[in-house]
């Protein structure tokens, strides 16, 4: 049975690192990008259809990419060298926004156009983010991965959250042409700030062998571990519920006809309450882990979410609500922080980019589901019952507890510290 102590992370109080302080603020950047555009895109398609359905069908579409390309972004990750592939994706990612830019100043302007971009942008982003969360046991010890996480999560959710939204809210007013040319100049920003990081980031591989083969290793080592799997699966039962929720949300806040009769820029200020509660979250989020165990903090962020996701079902007032988004950006974080960091932990750095993609296929790929069943939900029952049954949906997520429990984390992290002493033995024999 574990001591105490044994239920909390390693801590090491060591310098991140100058290539850390680049990737956080190349990824800061990139996350800016993302949260003007996400925000973007929605508010310009309302201005070409007010159907649920379609509006919906924009997350679906820009989710998609998870569920189709996730494995195979894993098996990259592994085989190639994860800056690179970051470098890439961003660079591809500007180059297409630029070019949507420049096909509405010409007014090639349709729902089509930008259910296309979704797309591709989608499939881009799987390339980026799980090569982005695979190289930082690179770049820091795993022993610093949960101060480490915590700082970029500072930093991307008040990008991405904080500082996007309202900015995307202010760049549709001023044209969709500005609203998707700054989230292409800022990616290409990004770019050359990871340009700066330097190093190799490919890991070492076993003998040579198909893609399909390889993906199959990092599936069964994710099927096999108790802990991964269910946090996978639990991660993705709240991804379904959220982004059902959120999905349709657009239709409930923004405009004179919507529930709330919010501007485009006032839903972008109420999306900043989120990532008010993130950017505290992610500082707060190793103490609060190390204070309470990881199983408790878990238990929270369950709670929080379903707040999140909830609360717009019996109210539209927008403090309410932004109380309830404040609180669930603070939780939502917190979750993040003790899973991924301890994904980290707990996975060979030689098989993290598979893995990570089979976890976020499991995770993220019930979006488009999310997404979908938020949209028929809205159309035939109205918004305000999506908010309420997602919230429910959220809560039995607390019905799995059990089998994320302290002793279980601390068990499946020690024998994964086992195994690695035991390669490194063998090699130095």
């Amino acid at each position: 049975m574990p001591n105490a102590a044994a239920t909390k992370p390693p801590r090491d109080r060591a310098p991140l690192g100058t290539n850390f302080w680049k990737l956080l603020t190349s990824s800061g950047l990139s996350n800016l990008a993302d949260g003007v555009f996400k925000l973007a895109l929605p508010l310009v398609a309302i201005r070409y259809t007010q159907e649920p359905v379609l509006i919906a069908g924009l997350s679906l579409v820009a989710s998609l990419p998870w569920l189709l390309f996730a494995l195979q972004a894993g098996a990259l990750a592994d085989r190639l060298d994860r800056r690179k592939i970051m470098l890439a994706a961003n660079t591809a990612r500007a180059v297409l926004l630029a070019a949507v830019a420049a096909s509405v100043a010409l007014g090639v302007e349709s729902i089509w156009v930008l259910y296309a971009v979704a797309l591709f942008t989608g499939t881009a982003e799987t390339l980026y983010d799980t090569s982005a969360q695979s190289i930082l046991p690179q770049i820091v010890g795993r022993t610093q991965l949960s101060r480490a996480n915590g700082r970029l999560y500072a930093v991307e959710m008040t990008a991405n959250q904080f500082v996007g939204p309202p900015l995307g809210g202010i760049l549709v007013a001023a044209g969709a042409v500005i609203a998707f040319a700054a989230p292409a100049a800022l990616w290409l920003v990004a770019v050359g700030m990871l340009f700066l990081v330097r190093g190799d980031f490919r890991v070492p591989r076993d003998a040579p062998a198909s893609m399909r083969s390889e993906i199959m290793v990092g599936l069964r080592f994710l099927w096999r571990n108790k802990v991964l799997r269910t946090l996978a699966f639990m991660t993705g039962l709240f991804n379904l519920t959220s982004s059902a929720a959120f999905a349709i949300f657009v239709l409930f806040a923004a405009g004179p006809a919507s529930a709330m009769k919010l501007t485009d820029a006032q839903v972008g200020i109420l999306f900043t309450t989120t990532a008010i509660g993130s950017l505290l979250g992610s500082f707060a989020a190793e103490h609060i882990e190390r204070a309470i165990g990881r199983s408790l903090s878990l238990s929270i962020a369950i709670v929080g979410g379903a707040a999140l996701v909830m609360t717009p079902a019996f109210t539209t007032n927008p403090f309410l609500i932004g109380a309830a988004f404040f609180v669930g950006g603070f939780t939502v974080v917190l979750w993040n922080v003790v899973a991924v960091s301890l994904r980290q932990r707990i996975t060979p750095d030689t098989l993290l980019g598979r893995v990570n993609s089979g976890y976020r296929l499991l995770a993220w790929g019930t979006m488009p589901l999310g997404a979908a069943i938020g949209g028929v939900l809205g159309q035939f029952l109205g918004l305000p019952p999506v908010f309420f049954i997602t919230g429910i949906g959220t809560l039995c997520l607390l019905l799995f507890m059990f089998r994320l429990t302290n002793a279980s984390m601390d068990a499946a992290e020690t024998a994964a510290t086992q195994d690695e002493q035991g390669q490194d033995s063998a090699t130095t024999m």
